[in-house]
Order: structure tokens, then C-alpha cells, then sequence
């Protein structure tokens, strides 16, 4: 029986949602952006999978946390920020958070999504981490832009690797079986105390864990997110500083700034489709959410989203958005590098890729993002996003052998930043994958051939944020998180995977289209209330009612 699980999603509209995480995924290798996840889960052993497991249930699961001591972070974590590292790392000094090898060198087959041109098998890379770890990884690494093609085919097979990276903006369709169906319980190896054994693992955060519960088991080791990832609101503060703008902290000081800033005639538009941008400033809950007078509603039921969505819209009507983000086309990162709009919103990442991408192309170049403002000009609600949306899994019938080795490759990918294991992880071997120059680590040309998202994928520390080039965007980028988190607000579904009857999964898949339609003109509003009703009619009423019995029986998330 096929069902529909979502992750936390958050409510917003915009281009390709999936290309977003995507790109995501290749800058950071993990989701921070909280966006709509379409994900199913199930099992096909004739046993329902409906519903979510939580509270006590879900506590029993668990691994034991334990948090690393080995690298303190200059900006701990505060208000959901993920920790940073602003200080020179002293690399002859780094610490060592696996100081025995925990694989046997048993032979262990990983398949991941890979952006880019994959190293070669045997490559210096992979060599050197196989052999600090203790582990023998045969790497089928499979394109990041045709993933969910390439794992429905694999998982429909007989033959599934040894361990393979499932994001959750794959686990549509007949992908979704395979999650119950073709992975195994983890909880013999990880839950409680078991979990001491991996010390990485064991100091990834119990909500990024709890994520990883599909089907009543604990089969994903996750890739954890911090709560304060927020669609980040970039301007170029050079072209602002040049042209004495001052920072929008409203929508209709948005909108006035962006008609002064806008020049057709000189190429210059004040912003990229900014609609993930506008779920923020309205504060519409993602998903179900029981709101303030204690009524269960779902995201696209509140006027938040309807005023989300003719803010963006005046936005295009005024003509001060780029015309390519109009006719979703192209980049619209790179136009903001080259200074043909002068606002875009993406994830947190952005913000370090933009700078040390602009570093020597244009040394005046410089990227900062605006604290979000409510719909009224003050304080805005803003929305926790899922604790972790990508998780490895290993496959039924593994012998414990593979199992082990699977689990001492994941810990030792997990390693926390300031580790030997880290910096080899992220960087390879010194003289061949990077130079020391200054103190800071530079890639070489074989580094950045080889040491690109592979072993990154498998698990990940708890979050944090360090740029040893440019230690001051990651001071920033965790003090907006902060200054941001103090706003911040969990859902009632947070932090559950919940999966939901498989005849609502396509409740909403008018939904998407019809916003971009919208918010350009070539909708009208009546259009999305008649899709609100529709939606309610055919089976959204119905859905809430399930929900409240869920939410009854399990507690709510926050």
C-alpha cells in the first residue's frame, strides 16, 4: 500500500523546488531550507505504515545522545543556529574523534547522488579514506539530477547495494516502498547505549535520529539540519552602499525600493522571483499546524498564504523582477553576481559559494543578507524546518560484517569539524588534494576533482558552519540564523515523518503550477480560492480529520 510522507515541509512557492534542493544539496550536501518534500514512505509486506511514531514510542528508538567534546565551536549554537568556527584551525593540531579503526575492511557498495564528474574508483581520495577509516568502499556514485530515476530502477531490482543516500525529495511513487521493504532496522546496531560504539553517530542530535524512524524502525542514519534554516534574503550591500539604498524592513518599503532600483533600460532589476522569500514575511505555517484558537489547519487554508502569494505577485507587476525569473529561466544566482538584479533569495549556503566565487573575479563584490521583517513591518513568525530530509540506509540482509563497516564509514564521515577526520573528509591529503597556504587549507587541482560530494553524503556531524577562507561569512551567516532563530516557532508536526493514506497524495499537485501561474498574471486569485475549495472538497476535510486523530494519539510536535 503506497502512502505519502512529508518531512516538515514548509509552505512557499517558487521555481523548481526540486532543482532548489538540488543545488542544495550540492553546495552544502544537505537540505537546510525547510522547502516542500513530496516524499512517500511504506512497507510492502502487507503491513499499514500510516500514521507516525512519536513521543515515548519514538524515544525507545533512538540512539543514546552523547555530544562531542573534541572541537569547541567559537559561536555555539543558540536559537536553533547551527555552531560556528571563526577562528584559524591549527592543522598540525586537529583532534582525532575516531582513534581506532572501526571497519574491518570488509567490502561495502555505497550508491549516492552526485553532482558533477565522479572520481575515479581507486582514486587518491577515496584511497586515503579507506584506509584511515579501516573501510573498502566500492562508490556507485549516480548523477544528483536523475537520481530518483536511477534509485526507482535499483530498488525495483533484486540486486540493491550495500548502503545507499536517500533525499527525501526522491521518495515519491513506487520509490517509497523500498524504504520499509528493502532497509533494514538499525536499532540492533544504534538504538540506546549501542550507539557508543560510533561516537560520531552517537553526537548526531536526537531530532535529526528521530527523523530517520520509517515504518515503526529506525533505518536512516540522517544528515542533520539546523531548526534556523530559513530562506535567506541576499542583497548586494556593494550596489547599496554605491547607490545609498537603505535596507527594506517591510514589504511596501520592499516594493517602493524596488521600483526606485529598477532600470530596464540599464539592465538592472531590483530582485529575482522572490516567493519563498514571502512564505517568511507572512508567517504561514508549513503544513498541519494547530494554530492559536486550537483549529487544525492546513498551510493553504490561512490568509497568510493568500497574502503571500499577491505580494509576490505586485512584486511582477510592478515589472521590477528580472524578466528570466519571470519566464522561469536561467540562473538566478548568477545574475545576482553580475549585478542584473540586486536581490535573490536561496538557502544559507549561498552566502559562502557567492563570496569565495566572487573573491577574485570582482574583489568589490559583496554579499549580505537582510534580517526578515513581518507582513507588517515587525517582528516576523518564523518556521523551524526539519531536523533532516537526506539519510543513508543499509539493506536488508546485509551480514553484520557489511552492516559494521557501513556504520564505521558513516562514523567516520560524521566526524565533527576542528578532527583529523573532518579535514580529511573535506579536504584529502595535504600535498596532494590541498596546500597550506597562510594557514588555510587551498584545494589543488586534483582536490577539486576528487574530493567533491561523495563520502559527505553518507552522515554528517552535527550542524556547523566554518569557512577557514572566509571565517567572517560564517560568523555571519550564524549570527543572522541567531538573530532569526529568535522568531522561530515549531509546528505541530515537527520533527515527525508522517505518513499519510495513500489517496491524498495527490491532493495538492494542482497547487504548485498554479502559484507560479498566479504570482505572474496569468491567474486570478478567484483561480487559487476555487483550488482551496476543491482541495477542502476532495479530501482535504477528510485529511484533517485523520490528522487530528494523530495528533490526539501521538501529541503534538512542539
Amino acid at each position: 500500500m503506497a502512502a505519502y510522507v512529508h518531512a516538515g515541509r514548509a509552505a512557499s512557492s517558487g521555481p523548481s523546488r526540486r532543482s532548489f534542493l538540488a543545488s542544495t544539496a550540492v553546495a552544502t550536501a544537505a537540505v537546510a531550507g525547510g522547502l516542500p518534500l513530496l516524499t512517500a514512505c511504506s512497507g510492502s509486506d502487507g503491513e499499514s505504515r500510516e500514521g507516525a511514531t512519536s513521543g515515548k514510542a519514538a524515544d525507545k528508538l533512538l540512539p543514546t545522545y552523547v555530544a562531542s567534546t573534541v572541537a569547541k565551536p567559537d559561536l555555539p549554537s543558540k536559537n536553533g543556529s547551527a555552531d560556528g568556527y571563526t577562528g584559524k584551525v591549527d592543522l598540525a593540531a586537529l583532534a582525532t574523534s575516531v582513534p581506532k579503526k572501526l571497519g574491518t575492511g570488509a567490502p561495502v557498495k555505497i550508491m549516492s547522488p552526485f553532482w558533477g564528474t565522479p572520481p575515479k574508483a581507486g582514486c587518491a581520495y577515496y584511497t586515503a579514506v579507506d584506509a584511515a577509516a579501516g573501510t573498502k568502499v566500492t562508490w556507485q556514485n549516480q548523477d544528483g539530477t536523475t537520481y530518483g530515476q536511477k534509485l526507482g530502477a535499483v530498488l525495483a531490482s533484486s540486486s540493491v547495494p550495500d548502503m545507499v543516500v536517500v533525499p527525501s525529495w526522491e521518495l515519491v511513487g513506487k520509490i517509497a516502498n523500498a524504504v520499509t521493504a528493502k532497509f533494514m532496522d538499525l536499532g540492533p546496531y544504534l538504538a540506546g547505549d549501542k550507539v557508543k560504539k560510533y561516537p560520531n553517530l552517537a553526537a548526531i542530535p536526537s531530532d535529526a535520529w528521530r527523523m530517520g524512524i520509517f515504518g515503526g524502525a529506525l533505518r536512516g542514519i540522517p544528515m542533520p539540519a539546523a531548526p534556523a534554516s530559513f530562506i535567506v534574503p541576499y542583497y548586494r550591500k556593494d550596489i547599496f552602499d554605491k547607490k545609498g539604498y537603505t535596507v527594506p524592513k517591510s514589504p511596501d518599503e520592499f516594493l517602493s525600493w524596488a521600483k526606485d532600483a529598477t532600470s530596464a533600460k540599464a539592465k538592472v532589476w531590483a530582485c529575482g522571483d522572490m516567493s519563498w522569500f514571502a512564505g517568511s514575511v507572512f508567517g504561514n505555517a508549513p503544513e498541519w499546524n494547530i494554530d492559536d484558537d486550537g483549529k487544525l489547519r492546513y498551510t493553504k487554508e490561512r490568509p497568510e498564504y493568500l497574502e503571500s502569494l499577491e505580494w509576490t505577485r505586485k512584486l511582477f507587476d510592478a515589472g521590477v523582477v528580472h524578466p528570466d525569473d519571470k519566464a522561469l529561466s536561467g540562473d538566478a544566482g548568477q545574475r545576482f553576481t553580475a549585478g542584473q538584479i540586486l536581490v535573490f533569495n536561496s538557502d544559507l549556503s549561498a552566502w559562502y559559494v557567492k563570496a569565495a566565487e566572487q573573491a577574485q573575479a570582482n574583489p568589490d563584490f559583496r554579499i549580505e543578507a537582510m534580517d526578515i521583517f513581518g507582513a507588517d513591518g515587525g517582528d516576523p513568525t518564523l518556521w523551524a524546518t526539519s531536523p533532516s530530509n537526506i539519510w543513508s540506509m543499509i539493506r536488508k540482509g546485509a551480514s553484520k560484517e557489511i552492516v559494521e563497516n557501513a556504520l564505521a564509514a558513516a562514523d567516520f564521515a560524521a566526524a565533527p569539524y576542528g578532527t583529523k577526520e573532518r579535514m580529511l573528509v573535506d579536504y584529502g591529503v595535504e600535498g596532494t588534494h590541498y596546500t597550506v597556504e597562510g594557514g588555510v587549507p587551498v584545494k589543488t587541482e586534483q582536490g577539486n576533482s576528487e574530493v567533491i560530494n561523495a563520502w559527505v553524503m553518507v552522515a554528517a556531524p552535527a550542524p556547523y558552519l566554518a569557512h577557514p577562507d572566509l571565517p567572517e561569512i560564517a560568523r555571519k551567516q550564524v549570527e543572522w540564523q541567531q538573530r532569526m532563530g529568535v522568531f522561530m516557532k515549531k509546528t505541530s508536526l515537527y520533527g515527525m515523518n508522517v505518513v499519510e493514506p495513500a489517496r491524498y497524495a495527490t491532493l495538492e499537485s494542482q497547487f504548485e503550477q498554479l502559484e507560479i501561474d498566479y504570482v505572474r498574471g496569468n491567474k486570478k486569485l478567484s483561480d487559487v480560492q476555487a483550488a482551496i475549495s476543491t482541495w477542502k472538497s476532495s479530501g482535504g476535510d477528510e485529511l484533517r480529520a485523520w490528522y487530528q486523530e494523530l495528533l490526539d494519539k501521538n501529541g503534538s510536535g512542539n
